[in-house]
C-alpha cells in the first residue's frame, strides 16, 4: 500500500468515528500505516491501518480491550477510542486493511530506530531504572485488570524453538554460513531446554516490543506504546526486548542493572534467578530478528547481514556465560 493510497484509505476509514478536522497526515507506512488525525470533537489522535495478514480482527479487537483496561487503570498507554457504533475496530467492504484509533500520546521516542540514546551514564541508567518500574507496572496491571478471554499471539517455546518459530525460521537467514546455521540452532536447543525447565513461571500478557521507538518521554513521564506484538509470553522477554538495541554497547550491563533495580522497586517479582536469564530473552529476540528480516529485505540485502550478527553475538553471549 503506497503513501497516497493510505492516506485515501485513512481519511473514508475515520468516517467510522465520525470524520476528521482536518487531512491525516502519514507519520509511518512500515509494518502498519500510521497518522496523525484531528477526529471532529477536536481530540487529536493516531490513525492505524493494520497490515493484512498477521492480526485478525479477534486479534485486533482484543489488544485493544486490553489496553482500554490498562489506560483506564491509568498505565500510561494509548487510549483506544470507539467508533460512533460503539465498537473498536472498522473493516472495510473491500477487504483491505482494518482501521483502529487511539487518543494521541505525548512525548518523544526515547531513542531512534537503530540508534544509541544520548546522555550521561547517569541519566540513561536513570532512564532504564524507569523503563524498568513501567514493565512491572505494565505485568501487575495486566494482571489485575485485563479481560480473562483475550486472544493474542503465544510468546511461548513453540514461538520461539519449534521448527516454524513466529518470526521465521531464523537459521536459514540468507545470509548465514552452514557452520552459523548450525550454531543458532545449538542456541535454540539451549533455549528450548531452558523454558521448558522453566515452565509458565514469570508468565503471562506482554508487550513483546520494547523497543526505543515504542517507548515516549515526556519530561520524566513515560508512556508504552505500539502493542501490535503483544501476547501471552514470559516476562523476562519484554527486559530482553527492551535491552537487544544496545547489545554489543559498553552500557548494556549497567542498562540491565538499572531495568532489574527499577522493575524490582515498583514490586515486579524477578528472582536472581530471572535475572541471570535475561541474556536468555536478549538473545531469543536477536534469533526472532533474524528471522523477522527474511520476509522484509531483499535476500543479499545489508540488513539480513545485521540483523544475523547480532543474533549470533546474542547467542555467543548466552552460551558463553
Amino acid at each position: 500500500m503506497n503513501d497516497a493510497e493510505a492516506l485515501d484509505r485513512a481519511a473514508r476509514a475515520a468516517e467510522a468515528w465520525g470524520g476528521l478536522a482536518t487531512p491525516p497526515r502519514l507519520i509511518v507506512n512500515r509494518e502498519n500505516a500510521v497518522f496523525d488525525v484531528t477526529l471532529a470533537s477536536g481530540q487529536r489522535a493516531a490513525l492505524r491501518l493494520h497490515r493484512p495478514g498477521y492480526q485478525s480482527p479477534e486479534t485486533i479487537i482484543s489488544e485493544l480491550r486490553w489496553t482500554e483496561a490498562l489506560a483506564d487503570a491509568g498505565f500510561p498507554c494509548p487510549w483506544p477510542q470507539r467508533t460512533v457504533d460503539g465498537g473498536f475496530i472498522h473493516t472495510p467492504d473491500d477487504g483491505g486493511p482494518i482501521a483502529s484509533v487511539v487518543l494521541w500520546v505525548p512525548g518523544e521516542e526515547i531513542g531512534a530506530m537503530g540508534e544509541q540514546f544520548g546522555g550521561t551514564a547517569d541519566e540513561q541508567t536513570g532512564l532504564y531504572r524507569r523503563l524498568g518500574g513501567l514493565l512491572a507496572d505494565l505485568h501487575l496491571t495486566s494482571d489485575s485488570t485485563a479481560p480473562t478471554d483475550l486472544t493474542r499471539h503465544a510468546w511461548d517455546i513453540d514461538a520461539f524453538c519449534s521448527d516454524t518459530p513466529l518470526w521465521g525460521r531464523f537459521w536459514e537467514n540468507p545470509s548465514l554460513t552452514p557452520k552459523e546455521s548450525q550454531f543458532l540452532l545449538t542456541a535454540r536447543d539451549d533455549a528450548r531446554d531452558r523454558l521448558t525447565k522453566r515452565g509458565t513461571d514469570g508468565y503471562g500478557l506482554i508487550h513483546a516490543d520494547v523497543l526505543q521507538e515504542n517507548v515516549l518521554r515526556d519530561g520524566r513521564q513515560l508512556y508504552l506504546i505500539d502493542f501490535d506484538d503483544g501476547g501471552f509470553g514470559y516476562r523476562l522477554y519484554d527486559l530482553g526486548t527492551a535491552l537487544i538495541q544496545h547489545e554489543g554497547q559498553p552500557n548494556f550491563d549497567a542498562l540491565k542493572a538499572a531495568m532489574i533495580d527499577g522493575y524490582r522497586a515498583e514490586g515486579g517479582t524477578l528472582t536472581d534467578d530471572d535475572a541471570a536469564e535475561i541474556d536468555l530473552f536478549v538473545m531469543l529476540r536477536g534469533l526472532a530478528s533474524t528471522g523477522w528480516v527474511m520476509s522484509r529485505a531483499a535476500p543479499d540485502d545489508t540488513k539480513q547481514r545485521t540483523y544475523a550478527e547480532r543474533g549470533l553475538r546474542t547467542a555467543r553471549r548466552w552460551l558463553d556465560r
